[in-house]
């Protein structure tokens, strides 16, 4: 199966694209996590995004599409992958199209949450600084405070994350994306699922809306 799964910050991408990936046994592609990857180990394209990201300036459509192709030729993406925040603008989703070729996205998921509750969720979120996992103070803290349940590191919280920061984040998000959401409207692929309530109650929103609930 094919998703795309879009949403604010705080909105929940990365929680319920690792529950997904295990539910449907194909992999989370997180441009993030691959554009590091490239970096870290040098690869042609990694070495171009390199550039970009030391200079201040945004990585290239050109740049995150050859990653992203790169990442989907794999062999444990041929089943379907979920992609996590990708594609942003109408112009990566025409260049995903390009991509795909013959394979169509299954679903495209825009998980809606309003701006208070993503703005009250970041604010108490706390993120290990060896293996990614995340914590919320109010909601899902670690058993130990400052440290991570899963590897023993130290939990860390992102200066982005402040409320004011947070409000400016979600504004420059909703005017760019708003046109992505009325293509994939368009496309008929899109489901807007409610992510403001408890994740699990989200979960099964989802679940529903790529037809897999129970």
């Amino acid at each position: 199966m094919t998703i795309v799964l879009l949403g604010p910050p705080g909105s929940g991408k990365g929680t319920h694209g690792k529950k997904l990936s295990e539910c449907l046994g194909v992999p989370t592609v997180s441009t993030g996590d691959i554009l590091r990857q490239a970096i870290q180990e040098g690869t042609a394209l990694g070495k171009s995004a390199e550039e970009y990201v030391k200079s201040g300036r945004l990585v290239t459509d050109e740049i995150v599409l050859g990653l992203v192709e790169t990442r989907l030729g794999r062999k444990d993406a041929a089943r379907g992958f979920i992609l996590d925040g990708f594609p942003r603008t109408v112009a990566q989703a025409e260049g995903l199209k390009g991509i795909l070729g013959d394979r169509t996205l299954d679903r495209v998921l825009n998980l809606v949450v309003p701006t208070e509750v993503v703005v009250n969720r970041l604010k108490d979120r706390w993120t290990c600084t060896q293996c990614g996992a995340i914590y919320n103070t109010s909601t899902a803290p670690p058993r130990v405070a400052g440290k991570c349940d899963k590897c023993g590191g130290a939990l860390q919280q992102r200066a982005d994350d402040q409320p004011e920061t947070v409000r400016k984040r979600l504004e420059v998000y909703a005017r760019e994306t708003a046109p992505l959401v009325s293509y994939y409207e368009r496309e008929g692929v899109l489901r807007n699922v409610d992510a403001s309530g408890p994740a699990a109650d989200v979960y099964a929103a989802i679940q529903r809306a790529i037809g897999k609930a129970a």
